[in-house]
């Protein structure tokens, strides 16, 4: 089916899966024209694919004609669709993108091609490898917030570190260290903000 998409629509379209039983580091199994969005085989997972790992869901909604970037600037629509295994349960993602760059530059002939059928976005999500995901996680945790960790109290901090653990953030290798340098705390002082005993202690 994947070769078949990829087909239909030549290099500028790529698909990739995304197999949630692997490392986050590693879970692209297969990719076809993964020079649209520079990723290949055996590389990691996408802001998307790590909630869907964190979180678990049951019954996740496919998302369908969404608007990508990519690290080098080209614009994708994107499609990115759940696989179930015979149980019914999520076991991996499709994930479709097709690069629009060309067709945005006459975007003023080619609208109805081109239209995303959905509210416009304010922004393209991006498409990034893993650890540019962390990047962005951890500076999402910070907005949250709204002012730098060296000025963060107690509190403030264990806000963005659990907004962290909630999208996934724990889950890229070594991301524990990074974290705890980036809010100048040790590792203890990291995983104890995120113990479940505590949620009642702090808000």
């Amino acid at each position: 089916m994947a070769d078949g998409i990829a087909a239909q629509f030549g290099s500028s379209c790529e698909v990739v899966i995304h197999d949630l039983s692997r490392h986050p580091d590693h879970t692209i199994v297969y990719i076809v024209n993964g020079h649209v969005s520079g990723r290949k085989v055996g590389d990691g997972a996408s802001q998307v694919v790590l909630e869907q790992m964190e979180r678990g869901e049951a019954d996740p909604k496919d998302h369908l004609g969404y608007l990508t970037r990519t690290p080098d600037g080209k614009i994708l629509k994107s499609s990115t669709l759940y696989i179930r295994n015979a149980k019914g349960k999520v076991g991996a993602i499709l994930s479709i993108n097709f690069d629009i760059s060309r067709l945005l530059m006459v975007e003023g002939a080619v609208r109805d091609l081109v239209s995303t059928k959905q509210p416009e976005q304010a922004e393209p999500e991006k498409i990034v490898n893993i650890n540019d995901v962390l990047d962005d996680l951890i500076q999402q945790s910070v907005a949250l917030v709204g002012k730098p960790a060296a000025l963060m109290t107690k509190e403030d901090k264990v806000k963005a570190i659990r907004f962290l653990n909630q999208n996934g953030a724990f889950l890229v290798t070594r991301s524990g260290d990074k974290i705890a340098r980036y809010f100048g705390i040790s590792k203890y002082t990291l995983y104890s903000y995120i113990d479940t005993k505590q949620e009642g202690k702090t808000t």
